[in-house]
């Protein structure tokens, strides 16, 4: 199983380069930068990376086909394969805050002139697109249910000279891994723990046998939240402000696999309390304090949610990356936060030595 690293979207651009020379040398095969609306570019804070390194694949995590169409989506990812000589990705996904920010989402039967959002069929329809434009199928135009390319591409990309980039999609929920196991490169799962992996791997497979032809080297990995320190607390208090973005509680689908249907109800109260969601009040105010949830609860999501503690637990997070390599997944993505070259450091010499 290989090692990819996700990073925060505040860190410069030369920052993201520093990291990936870094990362390269350790072996890690990927590294992607995270794609929010209100910090750097995704695509462009890749450049200085691209110019620095030579052997670590680059790309942005998760650009939604509604916040840039799944065309120019092409003309940005090209540019990247062309400047990386042909080691760009991407990871194709709903949106999340960035849809809520730009309002582009309705509720059924109520959708003020908007179209039914419809992100699988946005999705697969991005990946087809991105697809033809990387294989080169020059002068063809795109007939879609929501995306429509109605002049051909003319002289196409005839620009770019490098193997196609890989394109995966963002898949957590069973029709998403089906659609990502049918069409894409590969897929990242959000937050997938060990319980839930079996479940999710017979999806992928029941999308994989749907192809019309058969995959090579599909890829398959999980964004996984690293907060190991030297300093316990410290960790715990990180682990706790990003609680609120655990995949697993947004919202609370997969909580009956490590909550007591009592615990389970906690969290979900407390989610789905509006203004007073206490998960995203320990985000906001930076204190991992979360009120109105016991201490032996919140403890158990983050342990249970992502990998925390000191060094002592590295051994116990060991034990689970084998785990996921077991039940077949060849690649785990490990978001770094505060401080992410110490985390790589401690990845690159702890965690890929003993996965090889």
């Amino acid at each position: 199983m290989d090692i990819e690293i996700i990073l925060e979207p505040d860190l410069h651009p030369n920052q993201v380069a520093e990291l990936a020379v870094a990362a390269e040398k350790y072996g890690v095969r990927a590294l992607w930068s995270s794609n929010y609306y209100q910090q750097w570019d995704a695509f462009l804070s890749l450049i200085p990376a691209a110019q620095q390194t030579s052997k670590i694949l680059l790309g942005p995590l998760a650009v939604s086909p509604f916040e840039m169409h799944p065309l120019k989506m092409a003309n940005a990812l090209l540019t990247l394969n062309e400047l990386s000589d042909g080691r760009a990705i991407i990871a194709v996904g709903a949106g999340g805050g960035t849809l809520g920010a730009m309002k582009f989402a309705c509720e059924q039967d109520s959708c003020s002139g908007l179209k039914p959002f419809r992100i699988i069929r946005a999705i697969r329809e991005a990946v087809e697109i991105l697809l033809s434009a990387s294989e080169k199928k020059f002068n063809l135009k795109y007939e879609g249910e929501i995306f429509n390319i109605t002049r051909p591409y003319m002289q196409g990309f005839t620009w770019a000279k490098s193997a196609r980039p890989k394109i995966y999609t963002c898949s957590t929920e069973p029709q998403m891994l089906r659609l990502g196991g049918q069409f894409a490169d590969g897929l990242q799962m959000s937050d997938v723990a060990v319980p839930m992996l079996d479940g999710a791997m017979t999806n992928i497979q029941i999308g994989l046998e749907k192809r019309e032809t058969p995959a090579e080297d599909f890829r398959i990995s999980n964004f996984w939240a690293w907060h190991i320190k030297e300093d316990k607390e410290e960790s715990f208090q990180e682990a706790r402000r990003e609680l609120v973005f655990r995949g697993s509680l947004l919202p609370p689908f997969s909580l009956h696999h490590f909550l007591t249907e009592d615990e389970a109800q906690i969290v979900i109260d407390n989610f789905n309390a509006g203004a007073n969601n206490e998960f995203v009040k320990a985000y906001i105010s930076r204190s991992g304090v979360i009120e109105n949830v016991p201490e032996s609860l919140v403890s158990k999501l983050v342990t249970d949610l992502s990998s925390a503690g000191d060094l002592s637990d590295i051994d116990r997070e060991l034990d689970r990356f084998k785990q996921f390599k077991k039940r077949g997944m060849t690649d785990l993505s490990i978001r770094l936060f505060d401080e992410p070259m110490k985390g790589l450091k401690m990845i690159g010499e702890k965690i890929l030595p003993a996965l090889r």
